[in-house]
């Protein structure tokens, strides 16, 4: 299972094997990695950054207002690393958490600018035409909304609480000391990003409402048309620096939202008090993508896909770290 109950682990002589494995399995997936993930994904953006010239404004207020918070984060995290009270333990493990998340969504958004620079081309009418064959009709799901301010007002609600789930989830496990579960949902939030950014260069794309939409534009969703308007600007080298205060995802196949909505989804489903208002308000989300986020409905389909493949991944990885010799050194709450 992807969620665990908090580990009560015993390592007497008489423990059976069955149970020692299934007890170490609700044990953290060691920080190191978590670190050493970030790290590296760090070393590649960089990387990435350079190699299309782009670069961000160290004296720039957003990015000394996020070095501060990182280093906020870092350093409550360091403070109580070996906690005395449960005060302190929620003190670390939240740091902790919402400090790798954010990580993650700065570092994920910022490598969508370099990978646009170096795609080619849009696939639009690949995209349109496998939309075709599923009978999803993209102009009508936009008339419909473009009718309806109600619409408009909770679409974009819905498509923005793609931060807001995340944060009860992770508060949630914080509150709890359900250290593997939060560990656990990371780890496939980053590998449902990395998955999301590895296939993005072989689909760039307008979006649907460049691409299909004729005429002026009655409603301007959340996404506007910052794929269509940016990504050749980043192609032929208009844009050199990348403000991390106004990042915009760039990413059109897979969704990302919906990779998202999925994920939180299946973390939130074992828990009896998240289930439904999770369900409720990700099922929201995702009925909101294809106008908010100007998605074809393939899209969302590759998004599911993503999710799916990053869970079953993080299910491989904690049977390995439960399965592995000396994994009783978790309980040191490295």
């Amino acid at each position: 299972m992807f969620l665990s109950d908090p580990p009560s682990l015993s390592l007497s002589p008489e423990t059976d094997h069955r149970d020692l494995i299934q007890d170490l399995a609700a044990q953290p997936i060691p920080g190191h990695w978590l670190v050493g993930a970030a790290l590296l994904s760090f070393a590649l953006l960089v990387s990435l950054m350079a190699w299309e010239q782009l670069r961000v404004d160290p004296l720039a207020l957003s990015t000394m207002t996020l070095v501060l918070i990182a280093s906020l984060a870092g350093a409550t995290r360091y403070l109580h690393r070996r906690p005395t009270t449960r005060a302190r333990r929620i003190a670390r493990d939240i740091s902790e958490y919402f400090g790798l998340f954010a990580l993650i969504c700065v570092m994920g958004a910022t490598a969508t600018y370099p990978l646009s620079a170096s795609s080619r081309g849009f696939v639009d009418p690949a995209l349109q035409r496998v939309d075709t064959l599923l009978h999803f009709n993209w102009i009508a799901w936009y008339d419909m909304v473009a009718a309806h301010r109600s619409l408009q007002l909770l679409g974009t609600a819905a498509y923005q609480s793609i931060y807001f789930t995340p944060a009860v989830l992770l508060g949630y496990f914080a509150w709890h000391d359900r250290r593997a579960d939060a560990r656990a949902f990371l780890a496939a939030f980053w590998i449902a990003a990395v998955l999301s950014l590895l296939l993005f260069p072989f689909f760039p794309a307008e979006g649907p409402l460049a691409f299909l939409w004729r005429g002026p534009i009655p409603y301007m969703p959340e996404s506007a048309l910052y794929q269509a308007s940016l990504i050749p600007e980043l192609r032929h080298h208009v844009v050199h620096h990348v403000d991390l205060g106004a990042l915009r995802g760039l990413v059109s196949a897979p969704s990302f939202h919906t990779a998202s909505a999925v994920l939180y989804i299946a973390v939130a489903w074992p828990i009896r008090k998240l289930r439904w208002p999770v369900v409720m308000v990700n099922g929201a989300m995702l009925l909101s993508t294809p106008v908010e986020g100007t998605h074809y409905l393939v899209d969302m389909i590759a998004g599911a896909l993503v999710a799916t493949v990053a869970i079953l991944l993080v299910g491989a990885l904690r049977e390995r770290v439960a399965r592995s010799p000396g994994r009783a050194a978790f309980l040191s709450n490295v």
